[in-house]
């Protein structure tokens, strides 16, 4: 079953090639908690992982939100290799939103974003979300007290 995953294309810096990035949700049995994955995602597929969420306990099962970056052959052939070894693929199924109608842009949000996916304007003063540099932390959801972020299912 091919994966639903989101996916973002871009061409890279020197103009050579299209790259897309992919984020993907895999759940490790507990036999693959200790093996190398994300390491062969690199070294043999030539991917760059960015890993936006993990979860994983020796012994125990795994979780891990990846964002990929590569040739579209190079994530379908890692993909098929995961698959191969066990890792379940799950598309990514929640996103944040940034419900404008409840912000009062008190900024509670903008310091405690790892990515700088929000921002604020210092001229106007008003927040701004960026969900493409969103990695799901839910931080911006635990300490806006107006429930101006919140997670959905996507």
């Amino acid at each position: 079953m091919p994966c639903r995953c989101f996916t973002r294309r871009y061409i890279t810096e020197g103009g050579l090639g299209m790259k897309i990035k992919k984020k993907v949700v895999l759940s490790f049995p507990p036999s693959l908690v200790e093996e190398p994955v994300t390491y062969h995602l690199i070294k043999d597929y030539d991917l760059m992982i960015n890993i936006l969420r993990a979860m994983v306990d020796p012994g125990k099962k795994g979780r891990l939100v990846l964002e990929l970056t590569g040739d579209q052959s190079q994530i379908s052939r890692a993909l098929n290799y995961l698959e191969r070894i066990g890792v379940i693929l799950e598309p990514l199924t929640e996103e944040i939103q940034h419900l404008e109608e409840r912000c009062i842009h008190c900024t509670a949000c903008v310091p405690i974003c790892p990515t700088g996916a929000l921002d604020v304007d210092r001229n106007t003063m008003l927040v701004s979300f960026d969900a493409g540099k969103c990695v799901l932390c839910g931080s911006c959801v635990s300490v806006c007290p107006y429930r101006a972020m919140e997670m959905y299912p996507r």
